[in-house]
């Protein structure tokens, strides 16, 4: 009587997409490893890459168009507006333009000062010192907006505040790359979107002012439609600012925001380094 023919292994062909543990004996795939290499090249590539895409775009036409009316353009009424906060000026960011109120409110003043204090204790208890301290600048910054400037001054540095205002918040949402693992930032994709608006907020701005050290021809006088004069024309006409010294304030500026963005640069590519000489974690 013949016997009967081996049995097939139960074994199933897995089906597309469906993952399978790996079998004793076989090469394991470090998962947090693989996203912190990653990461890593992201880190070395992203920020240089977002500037040297967003200062190409903002020597072109209609995508340089585009990039204002989508992106820094509300990040410079930003500016405006945040300038006006930190002294005690009640503003609002619109499209284009930022009403300012013409005297200070106390009330916001207290209550700005209330929640940067408030923020700044919370942010030291959770261990974040970069959050605590940038919220104790603030609040120094605050207190000399509120208490030192007279009126006019802090309305001049609140019309300065537009095109700087591009520099410093674009700085501070590009440097959103560098957080650390685990940070609320580093979940999702909200700081590459920061990297995004930052780049370009800041060459936008530091462009034109870059260009405008050249040839003051480039210098955005004149008026805006149904807002007035220009931010450049009101600072030398309304406040008697110098033109080279406006356009030197500026150029400065945007050079400190590069050192900044250059120092975090550089501590990225340590961070990786040490990063590639510890040993990557089993499981």
């Amino acid at each position: 009587m013949a016997s009967p023919p081996p049995r097939r292994s139960a074994t199933r062909e897995p089906a597309p997409g469906q993952w399978v543990a790996p079998r004793p004996g076989t090469a394991k795939w470090n998962l947090p490893a693989e996203e912190t290499a990653i990461e890593l090249r992201l880190r070395v590539l992203a920020l240089p890459l977002a500037i040297a895409v967003a200062w190409g775009v903002a020597h072109t036409g209609m995508p340089h168009a585009l990039m204002r009316i989508f992106l820094s353009m509300w990040i410079h009424e930003s500016g405006h507006a945040v300038t006006a906060w930190l002294c005690s000026l009640p503003a609002f960011p619109g499209p284009w333009f930022t009403p300012v109120a013409q005297e200070r409110s106390w009330i916001l003043g207290l209550c700005l000062a209330a929640v940067l204090a408030f923020c700044s204790q919370r942010a030291w208890r959770s261990k974040h010192r970069v959050a605590a301290g940038l919220c104790g600048i603030l609040l120094l910054m605050q207190g000399f907006g509120t208490l030192a400037l007279s009126l006019r001054r802090a309305q001049e540095w609140m019309i300065f505040a537009g095109d700087a205002g591009c520099m410093v918040l674009g700085t501070l949402m590009m440097s959103t790359v560098y957080v650390r693992r685990g940070h609320i930032l580093a979940r999702g994709w909200l700081r590459w979107g920061f990297l995004v608006i930052g780049a370009a907020a800041f060459c936008d701005a530091y462009a034109t002012w870059w260009d405008a050290h050249k040839n003051f021809a480039k210098i955005p006088f004149g008026e805006n439609e149904g807002s007035g004069p220009s931010d450049p024309s009101r600072l030398v006409s309304e406040y008697g600012w110098a033109v080279g010294d406006m356009v030197h304030r500026y150029v400065v500026l945007g050079a400190l925001c590069l050192a900044v963005l250059g120092a975090l640069y550089v501590l990225g590519l340590r961070r990786r380094e040490a990063a590639k000489r510890e040993p990557s974690s089993e499981g």
